[in-house]
């Protein structure tokens, strides 16, 4: 299907590299039902009245459904998936950040997004990261890492959701060290040794068990 596909010598590869991030719809159906347990699970750190940031990941976009058994909720995002999720729907004041879409991401980026968050404050801040390698988060895209650091910084309590899959895995662009986070939360099926790894370093790691 259209995007999906990352051209490489000889033919094409649907799968993320350090340089290349597939295409958003992909990763949406990648470990699919481990996102949507983390989402179930980070969901319990929000509370009533307050204001959630919610960056372009597929998973961290997960949160979306599950905010209306919260209301009132102020969510501010770049994620289309989560703007189109929340518009309309009563005791959700949604702002969306503003700035150029990128397809590949389905999202929005750029100086009119980054304005935009240096002028606002969160109570907490959702975020995804495609790669984990040792005890930091990368990214394929400098741009991206830029407006995730930008809601990192206009949010008080920030959490990572991850799938298992990405720990171990390397991207071009450092985005920040594991410890920034007020917590971590990804599959009980992270291997013991990265466990280990992380408990040494003092990441706060929130493991979610399978339903």
């Amino acid at each position: 299907e259209s995007g999906f596909l990352r051209k490489v010598r000889g033919g094409a590869s649907i799968q993320p590299s350090g340089l290349f991030e597939s295409d958003f719809r992909y990763r949406q159906k990648q470990a699919g039902e481990e996102k949507q347990r983390l989402a179930a699970a980070a969901v319990a750190m929000v509370e009533p009245g307050q204001t959630v940031i919610i960056d372009d990941g597929s998973t961290a976009g997960g949160i979306a459904r599950h905010l209306a058994d919260l209301r009132p909720l102020t969510v501010i995002s770049n994620n289309l998936a989560v703007i189109q999720d929340l518009a309309g729907v009563g005791g959700i004041t949604l702002i969306a950040l503003g700035g150029q879409y990128s397809k590949k991401f389905h999202g929005f980026f750029g100086l009119l997004a980054e304005d935009t968050l240096r002028s606002l404050r969160a109570d907490v801040a959702f975020l995804s990261s495609s790669a984990i390698h040792g005890v930091s988060a990368f990214h394929q895209d400098q741009e991206v890492v830029h407006t995730k650091r930008l809601m990192m910084a206009a949010a008080a309590r920030k959490y990572l959701l991850v799938d298992h899959g990405k720990f171990g895995r390397t991207a071009l662009h450092f985005l920040t060290d594991l410890k920034a986070f007020d917590a971590v939360f990804t599959g009980r099926e992270l291997e013991t040794q990265m466990r280990e790894v992380l408990d040494a370093a003092g990441v706060s790691l929130t493991l979610v068990e399978k339903d």
